[in-house]
């Protein structure tokens, strides 16, 4: 398939979508527009954006966040396509890093609080990378425990501790939550689920804003310590992004026989409703979720997080595909003629921080891995809701 400028096939659906927002067509309308989309059209959009990464990024870098962020997506689009240089392309990259994250081996040394050196073992941003390496695993015809023999390790001697304060900030959620649901599903040890609710209940209880739903980055940006420009609470996109689709992540994976499986659920719908609302009509989120005017103009990465959790939701029966099937109408629109570059580049992702910057420039050549990952799970979970 052939893209044209700004991917011309598809301006006509993204006009299409803004216009029965625009005009308070039935929400039932919505859903069938959505629907109208072509599943290999999607695919051919992941294609293009993967292979693109790809051949621009043949070496796949360290196991750090941001690098692994990137392969949680190159796992979906691989298990949507089956391609299998996208399994071995991730697979080259656990080799490389040893199918660990922060390498240490010396335990007195292990460290949580933020590094980016080897010491860093039990720092989220260095777990990440054990999802893919657990991916891996299960699709092994041959199951290789080496693959997920440090994630073990690194995981139960964290939860043989009696700290529960490792997920201090937004992101480590998503890092870390998924990890833990994963290797519950290997190992059926239920320790994992139970530290995951211990562990996440300090996050809450330190970012969560029970008036919203949604998360401040970390206790830094707790309103009214900290405000957006216009005196709001000041809620970063792509933190709040990690958080909503980490929540989609574990869910999948929790049994219903979980005694807190339905706590999560109400915790993520919660969300769903206030980002709903906040929706830009253009489609994507500001920086500052709620205050447009904190650092104006669109940002890829939370919104593709967005798209991700409202298109899961929907396909599992949580969120209602008559009231959320526009917000994620319109976030696809967004991403796929505003966001998508003619080469393949996903652009307007705002570079690695913590926060919303007033005066920061994001534009089309704005890039990143963690955004093309971000970009590959809400385009493989469109297709999922294109084939129910």
């Amino acid at each position: 398939m052939k893209f044209k400028s700004k991917n011309i096939l598809l301006i006509g659906l993204a006009a299409l979508f803004v216009a029965c927002s625009a005009t308070g067509s039935k929400s039932k309308d919505n859903a069938a527009t959505l629907s109208k989309i072509k599943k290999n059209d999607v695919v051919s959009i992941i294609k293009k954006v993967n292979d693109h990464w790809q051949l621009t990024h043949q070496e796949s870098g360290c196991a750090f966040w941001d690098n692994a962020a990137y392969h949680t997506g190159n796992i979906a689009a691989y298990k949507l396509t089956g391609i299998e240089k996208y399994k071995a392309y991730s697979e080259a990259w656990a080799n490389k890093n040893e199918w660990k994250g922060a390498k240490s081996d010396n335990k007195a040394n292990w460290k949580y609080t933020y590094g980016e050196s080897h010491e860093f073992v039990l720092f989220g941003d260095w777990q990440i990378c054990f999802q893919t390496y657990i991916d891996l695993y299960n699709l092994s015809e041959e199951k290789d425990s080496l693959k997920i023999a440090r994630a073990i390790e690194v995981m139960e001697y964290e939860m043989s501790t009696e700290n529960n304060d490792y997920w201090w900030w937004a992101d480590g959620l998503y890092m870390v939550m998924p990890v833990m649901t994963k290797l519950y599903k290997v190992t059926n040890n239920e320790l994992y689920l139970e530290k995951l609710y211990e562990y996440f209940k300090y996050a809450q209880s330190i970012m969560y804003d029970e008036e919203t739903g949604l998360f401040f980055r970390d206790a830094k940006y707790v309103y009214p310590k900290h405000k957006s420009v216009n005196g709001l609470k000041d809620f970063w996109a792509r933190g709040d992004g990690w958080v909503f689709a980490g929540l989609a992540k574990i869910i999948q994976d929790m049994p219903d026989s979980y005694v807190h499986k339905a706590e999560f659920i109400d915790i993520y719908k919660k969300m769903a409703s206030t980002l709903k609302d906040s929706q830009q009509q253009e489609g994507h989120w500001t920086r500052s979720i709620l205050d447009a005017e904190h650092a104006p103009g669109p940002e890829t990465s939370g919104t593709a997080f967005f798209t991700y959790g409202f298109l899961w939701g929907m396909n599992n029966g949580i969120l209602s595909k008559e009231e959320y099937s526009s917000v994620a109408a319109k976030s696809w629109a967004y991403l796929t003629t505003v966001a998508l570059q003619d080469d393949g580049t996903v652009g307007y992702v705002q570079p690695i921080g913590e926060r919303a910057i007033p005066g920061q420039q994001v534009d089309e050549n704005s890039t990143s891995n963690f955004g093309v990952g971000a970009f590959l799970l809400a385009a493989s979970e469109l297709v999922t809701y294109i084939e129910n």
